[in-house]
């Protein structure tokens, strides 16, 4: 589901924060993190100088078999419907709070909690439930008390693909992807909320009839802390469709084209970092919250993973998950049609790029299984006995549909270009599939405006961000250094910074508040003729896509 943190009085170093996420799944921040698979729900307690004390999860699969999900979700029938139990989460909750009083959390000494989710999921809540969250009974479970608080009992999540309908009618609505993007920061995409919303509307008139309130997988965390609906935030709003980017607010254009009424089922959106309330009595009651205790506005995960990265104007940051990520600060705003300008979660009047490949680690699993069969040491082995360049040799490799470019299947070349069915080596397999990862995410990133340059950092983080051989590839591709945080759970430790910044901005600025954090650790340099060798390299890698796609 996502991350939650806590702080309690930011100003005294006893004081503590804690942070939840959700993975389809959950921290104590939010219960969902979307830029990849969703399978628990995490929280970690942090203290006033933002260093970790105590940390818990919960496994949705194993520790909530009768939901019989697997990786979090349920994938439908069709193969593009893919939700997760809303109740699933919140029975998350309630063991998750318990897990972390287990470790010694003092939940009295909390001064303030924050989340972080996967974006772009919706929570559907029924008629009459606001005056229940508002008086939930502090010796009952949440997940007692909430069993029957949901129009939809499965919430669609980032995963699902099923509205190409509703998405061309959006587009439609507002004169073309451009002018959708123009006005939303993105074309119309099948997991975006809006287009979510619309196939409720139009598949399940009763269900949407009978919802009260729509939130955002962030927003219904937040929701559960405060007993009250939560406000969805710009920066997550921003991943819906539906907002303006400009103004901050819901577009009445696109509104009117996703259902009647859902501008009051939505409610009004609020900067990232906003103090949205006190904590519910259920939680001090029941475990012990201080009643000061602040909850700050919930996010999703991108941009909890900004947050986390602590960027500076120049940085890019990879993540390197289920889903691989790439993403950079904004001043302004830019039209893209490949990729997503989103609000930024610390200044509501800035900006981030994010570019989204769904074939990520998986992916690089399936070539490491069929060359190695399962050994990262022997793949890391033939990745570093091959040259930069492959020997000429490229492929890109998409074990699902992708996002960018719109792409599915291997494709392999050689030197000359010709297509080939396989490579003759399992080495050159390999560096191919790395490579060829890393060349899209560069041309993609120049597509956007960025400039690589002398000042230019690369921050990796996820799962792939522990294997030297690859971020020493990431390195050369980009001819940029490769840093790493202490930390890898970016998007955790995102949602806990912005717990404490939520209370304390007024007296400082960000960068301040976190400039005693450990600095990024310089991980890797390009070798010397990085740029020689992957400069052309990208101006082929555009040539094989568009080769790839003139053939659909």
């Amino acid at each position: 589901m996502g991350y939650m943190g806590l702080v309690k009085n930011p100003r005294a170093s006893k004081d503590t924060f804690l942070q939840m996420l959700h993975c389809n799944a959950t921290t104590i921040n939010t219960p969902l993190e979307s830029n990849g698979l969703y399978l628990a729900l995490k929280a970690v307690e942090l203290n006033s100088d933002l260093q970790i004390l105590n940390n818990a999860a919960v496994q949705f699969d194993t520790d909530l078999p009768e939901f019989r999900t697997m990786s979090g979700v349920t994938i439908h029938k069709d193969g593009r419907t893919v939700t997760a139990p809303v109740l699933m989460w919140v029975k998350a909750l309630d063991l998750l709070l318990d897990r972390l009083k287990i470790a010694g959390v003092d939940f009295s000494r909390v001064a303030s909690l924050s989340g972080t989710a996967q974006q772009h999921g919706s929570v559907y809540w029924q008629k009459g439930v606001h005056q229940k969250l508002q008086s939930l009974q502090p010796n009952r479970f949440l997940h007692d008390q909430l069993r029957d608080a949901f129009s939809l009992a499965d919430s669609p999540i980032w995963q699902d693909s099923s509205t190409t309908e509703q998405c061309q009618q959006l587009e439609n609505a507002v004169g073309g992807p451009e002018k959708l993007a123009e006005i939303t920061g993105s074309r119309a995409y099948e997991r975006f909320t809006g287009s979510q919303i619309a196939k409720v509307y139009q598949t399940k008139k009763a269900v949407y009839n009978n919802t009260e309130r729509i939130s955002l997988i962030s927003s219904f965390a937040c929701s559960l802390f405060v007993g009250d609906y939560a406000p969805i935030d710009y920066a997550d709003a921003s991943g819906m469709n539906m907002m303006d980017l400009k103004t901050k607010e819901w577009s009445p254009q696109i509104l009117q084209a996703v259902a009647p009424d859902v501008e009051a089922k939505l409610g009004t959106p609020v900067p990232s970092y906003t103090n949205i309330g006190p904590v519910s009595k259920f939680y001090v009651e029941r475990f012990g919250f201080n009643p000061q205790c602040r909850v700050i506005a919930f996010t999703g995960d991108n941009p909890a993973s900004l947050i986390g990265m602590r960027l500076k104007t120049g940085d890019i940051a990879v993540s390197l998950g289920t889903s691989d990520t790439l993403f950079l600060s904004l001043r302004q705003p830019k039209l893209i049609l490949e990729g997503h300008i989103l609000s930024s979660p610390i200044d509501k009047d800035g900006y981030m790029a994010l570019l989204c490949f769904k074939n990520g680690s998986l992916t690089r699993e399936r070539i490491r299984d069929s060359c190695v069969e399962g050994s990262w040491k022997l793949f890391n082995e033939l990745l570093n006995s091959t040259p930069r360049g492959n020997f000429g040799n490229m492929g890109v490799y998409y074990d699902i549909q992708e996002i960018i470019p719109s792409v599915k299947g291997d494709y392999r070349v050689n030197k000359a270009n010709v297509q080939l069915s396989k490579f003759n080596s399992k080495e050159i397999e390999v560096r191919a599939l790395i490579e060829g990862q890393f060349l899209g995410k560069r041309a993609y990133a120049e597509d956007l405006g960025v400039s690589l340059g002398e000042n230019t950092r690369i921050f990796a983080t996820g799962g792939a961000s522990n294997n030297s051989a690859i971020l020493q590839v990431l390195a050369d591709v980009f001819n940029s250094p490769v840093y790493t945080l202490e930390a890898s759970n970016s998007a955790m430790l995102g949602s806990a910074y912005q717990a404490k910044y939520g209370l304390v901005r007024s007296d400082t600025s960000f960068a301040e508040m976190t400039q005693n954090l450990p600095p990024p650790v310089l991980a890797c340099e390009p070798s010397r003729d990085a740029n020689e060798i992957y400069a052309p390299m990208v101006e082929r890698y555009r040539a094989l896509i568009k080769n790839i796609t003139n053939q659909k």
